[in-house]
């Protein structure tokens, strides 16, 4: 039966990676390869009240992830919906596109790893849709983006969910993660922007009259966008310190800080008719996020659970160890695979393979894989919720970024990859 839930899981897996192929949601594939794998593992134990404690001590874990991604999207949607985010964007006005280039990628940067690299990146191609009208120059600053948006994400705990993954699991922590991995990022980044930098030819187009569109009751310049941005923000950086602080589970803080923007988001404007009021509140912002990506989650996250049970994982870390021998060319490997397979449900595998006994929090494997996972998605553009954003956004081919963006995006990953290697070398970390 092992060989049979295996196949399901590969067959799942394919699925999910060949979503726009087959035209079938990655939502749908992992939640029926989610429950087919925890099915049959139960019929085939012989002892289905133990496989059920197994799911229960799974679901639990899994619980905690979802709540605190639930959170953090709710966050950013109402502070979107108040417009918090041009109180930044807005006031980018260069020229110049070199000039424009580097703020655009280091606001990228920074923004993502505060919020995260997906909702980062729908804003800035946002901005520079209002920036840029020549396509072509505008296609090259998206795929930056990604780029940008995928570094930043991955050197903070809540700036990449993969790296949420491993900080609510316990392999790495808050302080350590930002000190090891902001080097390796910025190398990321910094080595396409570098490239472009010198071949970047032509201009940014003739920018049109901005349009002066009609937002509802709270006009133009809605009020409390800076309330919002400022609160919603800095409930996001407060989860790390109350984590700290409490030893609470990370969810509670991310709900204690949606609780906060809740009550602030009904306080304003609050003899307004209500239906004009609701897309600014709280029950609004619940209604716009992507459940699709949570109940994705779930689904990958309950297959590598059944698979964790039955040790099929760790008998596979095993095999690799003794196949392969490096823990950097298996964990590099991981990387490049995230740029075809969704880096979710391999970091979700790596964890099942690697326990904490043998590799407790901040061991090198951990911090690797942070930024090999969060980062080798930039590589092509369908490898990474980032890159499928902008895809669908700027309408940006697959063969157009493959061609112009892939290979330096390559570069700047293994930039990173030699970065960190060489940090951890001088640390004698490994």
């Amino acid at each position: 039966m092992e060989v049979v839930i295996v196949a399901i899981f590969v067959i799942g897996y394919l699925a999910i990676a060949l979503e726009h192929p087959i035209k079938v949601n990655k939502t749908a594939s992992a939640l029926l390869t989610g429950v087919f794998c925890w099915t049959l593992y139960a019929m085939s134990s012989g002892n289905p009240d133990l496989v059920g404690e197994h799911l229960g001590e799974h679901l639990s874990q899994i619980s905690s992830i979802l709540f605190f991604l639930l959170g953090a999207m709710t966050i950013v949607e109402l502070v979107d919906a108040y417009q918090g985010f041009r109180l930044i964007t807005d006031r980018i006005r260069t020229k110049n596109p070199v000039k424009l280039l580097w703020l655009v990628c280091w606001v990228t940067f920074f923004l993502s790893s505060i919020l995260d690299n997906l909702t980062t990146s729908i804003v800035m191609i946002s901005l520079i849709r209002k920036l840029i009208p020549d396509k072509e120059m505008r296609m090259f600053f998206a795929g930056m983006i990604v780029i940008a948006a995928n570094a930043g994400g991955a050197w903070t705990p809540i700036g990449d969910v993969t790296t949420t993954m491993l900080w609510i699991g316990g392999q790495i922590s808050t302080v350590n993660i930002m000190e090891v991995l902001f080097i390796p990022s910025v190398f990321c980044m910094l080595v396409p922007l570098l490239y472009l930098t010198f071949t970047l030819k032509g201009t940014l187009g003739e920018v049109p009259n901005p349009e002066h569109e009609n937002v509802g009751y709270l006009s133009e310049k809605i009020k409390g966008s800076g309330i919002m941005l400022t609160l919603g923000v800095g409930a996001l950086v407060f989860v790390p310190v109350f984590k700290t602080i409490t030893h609470m589970p990370p969810y509670i803080g991310m709900l204690l800080g949606l609780g906060v923007l809740w009550v602030v988001s009904e306080m304003i404007n609050p003899h307004a008719d209500e239906a004009l009021r609701k897309p600014y509140t709280a029950a609004g912002a619940l209604q716009r996020i992507d459940t699709s990506s949570v109940l994705f989650f779930l689904g990958i996250l309950l297959a590598v659970g059944a698979l964790e049970s039955m040790t099929l994982l760790h008998r596979f870390a095993e095999y690799l160890d003794h196949a392969i021998g490096s823990q950097s060319i298996i964990v590099t490997l991981i990387g490049l695979m995230s740029a075809v397979i969704d880096n979710v449900p391999l970091v979700a595998a790596s964890m099942g393979m690697y326990n904490l006994d043998a590799f407790p929090m901040d061991h090198f494997i951990w911090e690797y894989l942070a930024y090999c996972a969060g980062t080798g998605g930039s590589i092509l553009i369908i490898g990474s919720a980032a890159g499928v954003a902008v895809m669908g956004m700027e309408k940006i081919d697959f063969i157009w970024y493959l061609k112009r963006i892939s290979l330096i995006a390559m570069l700047g990953y293994f930039a990173g990859c030699g970065a960190y290697l060489a940090i951890e070398h001088f640390r004698g970390a490994y």
